[in-house]
């Protein structure tokens, strides 16, 4: 896979930052990392989940699990949104992929029954920030844990540059409905925190497309 083509990672983790030259340690087992054609993103009651899904020629399956609390997905959004901005201004556009056709009647639990997914991914990978790089051909997703004494990557992701638009836009959109819905609760509930959701998460913004290829 390609090496970050700029002299600095983009940064998500605490409050928003200049760019900046950002370390964090890559142990052996999440180095080589995993490449993905899509994702699903969905809303806990105190987390994100974003499950990156490989569809190409097989069934579909997850081939990483991350799980982020709030706080971390709107500096994530803005994160990924200024790495596409600086591809575009020196690569263009990224090439426009087809468009999906939404199915709104499928549950999270019928997409999932077409789903694979391992069982060491079932528990996911805890991150509270990311580090964004590019090439020319594919974006790299570093999610980190920045506990002590050094922050570390818990999961490297690769994804094509034509997918990452519709990643943000999946995020993008999974994010405002959460802000909606606190916004909602904060008027009926003044002071309160947010009450668990009926069911423990909420369907994805985007279902899965065909396979790619």
């Amino acid at each position: 896979m390609a090496e970050n083509s700029h002299d600095s990672d983009s940064p998500a983790e605490g409050e928003p930052s200049r760019t900046q030259h950002v370390s964090a340690r890559v142990p052996e087992k999440v180095g080589l990392g995993s490449f993905s054609t899509g994702a699903i993103v969905m809303t806990g009651a105190t987390e994100f989940m974003i499950d990156f899904v490989q569809n190409i020629g097989g069934p579909a399956a997850v081939t990483a699990r991350v799980v982020m609390p709030h706080s971390v997905m709107a500096q994530f959004i803005e994160a990924l949104r200024k790495n596409l901005e600086m591809y575009t201004t020196r690569f263009g556009t990224p090439a426009e992929l087809p468009q999906q056709q939404p199915n709104q009647t499928l549950t999270p639990q019928q997409i999932y029954d077409d789903l694979k997914i391992s069982d060491d991914l079932l528990s996911g990978s805890y991150a509270t920030g990311v580090m964004i790089g590019h090439s020319a051909a594919e974006f790299r997703l570093d999610f980190l844990t920045n506990l002590f004494p050094t922050a570390a990557v818990s999961t490297r992701v690769f994804m094509s540059s034509p997918q990452i638009p519709r990643l943000l836009k999946s995020l993008e959109s999974t994010y405002q409905k959460y802000e909606q819905l606190r916004q909602q609760q904060g008027e009926t509930e003044k002071g309160e925190s947010l009450d668990p959701p009926d069911e423990p998460l909420d369907p994805p913004s985007e279902p899965l497309g065909p396979p790619d290829g």
